[in-house]
């Protein structure tokens, strides 16, 4: 027995039928032709990449999100560029399989996604069941505050699992991914990667559900921003042990709010990069450069670093050229460059910087439950096999506070 999806009421209905109408208009608006909405695109996949991660302790900074969008070069120790890397790739192969026509769940399909993410760390056992038990641990108290099932419960579990996706019938892909999140974290299937493996699986079933392309369903951006509210939700459903028979509708609600929020967040940067472009593209005109350096432009005005392998992919052009717009909008004076050799890079110089600040819009937007609670006190980050140094708590109106607690213009993009 695995965790049932709770029947839903009229909040939550409602709720849904607001993320819908969200997701439809950004949808219509992914499908009007610009030629910016590949870089929006890639940047929302690499933060989804480095919010997913990061609660895991791999911590790569926002300027770098394009690079783990692309698999370049991303700063940091080696454990933390081969997390990044092999996440990407995992990914990258979950939404391909979002869009096969004949595409089949079963546990292969999910031990081939952990091996993707695990196969740098071999002794992790990369695609294979956890050979025991498993405990999570409260890294602050040193005490265990939650036992996944027995290791020979694992394979009926998730061969449980499995079902429950391929007959998910009415119910709604929101809820159905929810409820695919919360029973692979509780089986705890592996010996480690399983939080990565949740919300990948939950990026998954959303792309199966065709609502919206999987880049833009994933509220794995929204998860890493907001890691405490989500550890806290997770023990209050899980209650220490295995316990299916545990009311998921905290969760249910928690990832509907999550949802609401990362669609709102995604309209507002459309309307603003719309905006950037048209501003971008009128100074490139005006000195005389080619139309194509506005996506390196575009890019470094959101705060990300820019590259040569990055730019010459997105403008479509050789490395020779690439280099020598770059060294042109130096020149010019609206990049700046830093670095040197394979390490080079460039970043917004301030008058570029300013075009992005003077299109920023309020970041506040209204609880979609009234303030209705779905989770009682916060717990402590845990952990299943290691012990990392906790992320800090970033303030964000794509986290589930009350309009009061939400920042303006606070820089989180």
């Amino acid at each position: 027995m695995i965790f049932k999806t709770p029947t839903l009421d009229e909040h939550d209905e409602q709720v849904i039928a607001n993320i819908h109408e969200a997701k439809t208009n950004l949808g219509y608006a992914l499908h009007v032709p610009r030629r910016w909405t590949g870089l929006l695109r890639r940047s929302t996949l690499g933060r989804a990449i480095r919010g997913s991660n990061s609660i895991e302790g791999y911590r790569i900074g926002k300027e770098d999100v394009v690079a783990a969008a692309t698999g370049e070069f991303v700063e940091g120790n080696e454990d933390t560029r081969q997390a990044t890397e092999s996440y990407r790739r995992a990914m990258t192969y979950a939404l391909r399989l979002a869009a096969e026509r004949d595409f089949v769940w079963s546990t292969q399909v999910i031990k081939s996604l952990h091996y993707m993410m695990l196969e740098h760390v071999p002794d992790k056992n990369p695609g294979k069941w956890r050979p025991g038990p498993i405990f999570v641990v409260d890294e602050d108290k040193n005490e265990k505050v939650y036992e996944g099932p027995n290791f020979d419960s694992v394979p009926p579990l998730m061969d449980e699992l499995v079902d429950s996706l391929a007959s998910a019938g009415k119910t709604p892909t929101l809820v159905a991914a929810a409820m695919a999140h919360l029973n692979l974290t509780m089986i705890h299937p592996f010996s480690d990667g399983n939080g990565r493996m949740a919300r990948c699986l939950q990026t998954l079933v959303l792309g199966r559900g065709g609502t919206l392309e999987p880049t833009f369903s994933s509220i794995e951006e929204f998860l890493g921003r907001n890691h405490r509210p989500y550890y806290d939700v997770l023990a209050a459903v899980g209650q220490g042990k295995w316990r299916p028979d545990s009311d998921a509708r905290p969760w249910v609600r928690f990832c509907l709010r999550a949802h609401y929020y990362q669609a709102h967040t995604l309209l507002r940067r459309m309307r603003e990069g719309e905006r950037t472009w048209t501003v971008l593209e009128a100074q490139v005109t005006a000195l005389g450069l080619p139309e194509r350096m506005v996506s390196a432009l575009w890019d470094a005005a959101h705060g990300f670093k820019v590259r040569n392998g990055t730019y010459r992919s997105a403008a479509d052009i050789s490395e020779q050229s690439a280099s020598k717009d770059l060294r042109a909008l130096v020149n010019a004076g609206l990049l700046e460059a830093h670095g040197a050799k394979r390490g080079r890079f460039y970043l917004a110089a301030p008058k570029i910087l300013e075009v992005q600040e003077g299109d920023a819009e309020d970041r506040i937007m209204p609880d979609p439950y009234g303030g209705i609670v779905t989770a009682p006190t916060l717990v402590s980050k845990t952990t299943t096999t290691t012990t990392i140094q906790k992320p800090s708590m970033a303030t964000s109106s794509t986290g589930p506070l009350p309009p009061s607690g939400q920042s303006r213009r606070d820089g989180s993009r």
